[in-house]
């Protein structure tokens, strides 16, 4: 296993949101991140996130992931596969899966069964991570979400 492949094994989702913070992303943390914040007892190894779509926030959000060293997660290839980050890529796809030096994060600008960040932004919960003041999907919006999906695990949830 490389150097990267074994920094890319580690999950530190508060140094995720830590790098967001610091290049000023604007986003609504979902999934089971966001669950796990409210007391759902969930276990993730990804931080999930729908980001404003805004040119602005997607050059921020694209020198966060410069930052974290980011590259499209593939099964099978533990470094990832390096890709142009910058705004006009990341607008080209809704949805990215990325590996990085802080483990997985999965970015969805249209969650199913949502219109985006605005719509989640309306319920989002605060919460802070140190310092740091993050919103997070409510755990109505998450299960819509997770209604709309219709995977088997969130079934389940």
């Amino acid at each position: 296993m490389s150097e990267r492949s074994a920094d890319r094994q580690l999950f530190d989702p508060e140094r995720v949101i830590e790098v967001m913070a610091n290049h000023d992303v604007r986003y609504v943390l979902i999934g089971a991140t966001a669950a796990r914040l409210q007391g759902f007892p969930r276990l993730t190894a990804d931080v999930d996130i729908t980001p404003e779509r805004t040119t602005e926030n997607l050059t921020n959000l694209a020198a966060a992931l410069v930052a974290l060293d980011a590259r499209i997660f593939v099964d099978g290839i533990p470094d990832g596969l390096a890709f142009e980050v910058d705004a006009s890529t990341l607008h080209r796809a809704d949805n990215w899966n990325l590996i990085t030096s802080a483990g997985r994060v999965d970015i969805l600008f249209t969650p199913l069964g949502t219109t985006g960040f605005s719509d989640l932004e309306r319920n989002a919960v605060q919460f802070a991570i140190g310092d740091i003041p993050i919103r997070a999907a409510s755990l109505s919006d998450i299960l819509r979400c997770k209604r709309a999906s219709n995977r088997v695990q969130d079934r389940a949830d």
